[in-house]
């Protein structure tokens, strides 16, 4: 159960992703395997929050930030063979995984490089449109890249030449995962390893509104004319490069696109570009202003309807409705020349143009996972910009 709350206000605590727990356990193997030391604590390196910002040495000191963690069990299995786990806090965030143990074995191996399986709780990737390859352990890539560098660091500090096979798993992943949306997704068999931070920040939908509604005004107020909001950091990163932004400009949105639309009638700012994934796009031109996975859903349907109204016949209609994933009906329609990623960018800007004064110039950008363009729509010029 959850600890009872203090009746006193406090600072939310934010926890560790299970990518980081299982990135702890490969540090503690690592150790145990290649330098015979047993160690009961370790530090991890986090990830930058912007991978694909240009770096700086801001960026720099933020990409070195590390945390510690306790494991609750170290042991060897056997001389080539070793085994970690730790107990994954998420801080205030009511994560499904919070509390969970996280585990990781690791076997030497002559094959040079890393190789991850999924272990009992870790569930297996059974559908396309996902991140991870059909027939992969659901570990994506971020927690697979800090593993992966934290092992190869490992790897040179005790003139280790060999490679690695990781195995992840999670102690009762398979049940805990009827909690969240991994089997709606083709996920089966557990979890998913996941982070992009490394850190779960405590979802508080009222702070998080408050801060967008703080990042308006403030840009508003310093007399900026253009601000972008984004779903995500790959979008982020994607539109702060694009037009060349600063961090004054740029507004973490998230799901709250309704928070940024609603609140241009109070703030000032002439134009306003939104960039997110596609999946979150299509659900602005579906007419949801809140994105949440728990409160709006990717309308296949309507996908389908807008790739007919482009020309596609009635099989790659029947194909985007049996579809798993948005990226999975887009990726339908790309191999068909369809542009269903302009067209949903297209009825998201009519949407979203009905919430916002008509004075403020209104941009939709469309990304893929990796940050990539996909689409764009443009409404009418607003008066002359600064």
């Amino acid at each position: 159960m959850w600890p009872e709350s203090s009746e006193k206000k406090q600072p939310l605590r934010t926890g560790l992703t299970t990518g980081t727990c299982a990135t702890a356990c490969c540090l503690a193997v690592g150790h145990l395997l290649l330098g015979k030391v047993t160690k009961t604590s370790v530090s991890v390196t986090l990830p930058d929050k912007r991978p694909n910002a240009t770096r700086t040495k801001d960026a720099d000191k933020k990409a070195s930030k590390q945390v510690d963690l306790r494991l609750s069990a170290v042991e060897m299995r056997s001389a080539t063979s070793a085994y970690a786990q730790t107990i994954k806090d998420a801080g205030d965030d009511p994560d499904a995984t919070h509390g969970a143990t996280i585990w990781v074995c690791v076997d030497l191996v002559d094959e040079q490089g890393i190789r991850f399986k999924a272990g009992e709780g870790v569930g297996t990737v059974t559908r396309s449109g996902l991140v991870i390859d059909v027939g992969e352990a659901a570990i994506n890539p971020v927690p697979r890249k800090m593993m992966s560098e934290h092992l190869t660091r490992l790897a040179k500090f005790y003139q280790y030449t060999g490679g690695f096979d990781v195995t992840v798993g999670v102690v009762n992943g398979e049940e805990i995962a009827k909690k969240t949306m991994n089997g709606r997704l083709g996920i089966l068999g557990g979890l998913s390893i996941l982070g992009t931070t490394g850190i779960v920040r405590p979802y508080s939908c009222a702070a998080w509104i408050a801060s967008i509604h703080q990042g308006l005004d403030v840009a508003a107020s310093n007399d900026y004319s253009h601000i972008a909001a984004s779903t995500g950091n790959a979008s982020e990163a994607f539109i702060s490069e694009h037009y060349g932004l600063n961090d004054m400009q740029l507004i973490e949105m998230g799901d709250f696109a309704g928070a940024v639309l609603k609140h241009l009638k109070k703030a000032p700012v002439k134009r306003v570009t939104i960039c997110g994934g596609f999946g979150k796009i299509s659900k602005l031109a579906d007419g949801h202003l809140d994105l949440h996975s728990s409160r709006s859903s990717i309308n296949l349907e309507k996908l389908s309807k807008i790739a007919r109204s482009l020309g596609a016949d009635e099989r790659l209609v029947a194909s985007i409705e049996a579809c798993n994933t948005s990226l999975e009906a887009l990726g339908l329609c790309q191999a068909q020349g369809i542009d269903l990623a302009d067209a949903v960018c297209q009825n998201a800007l009519h949407f979203a143009q009905t919430t916002v004064p008509k004075s403020v110039q209104l941009e939709i950008f469309a990304v893929n996972r990796q940050g990539k363009l996909l689409a764009s729509a443009f409404g009418n010029t607003a008066d002359s910009l600064s």
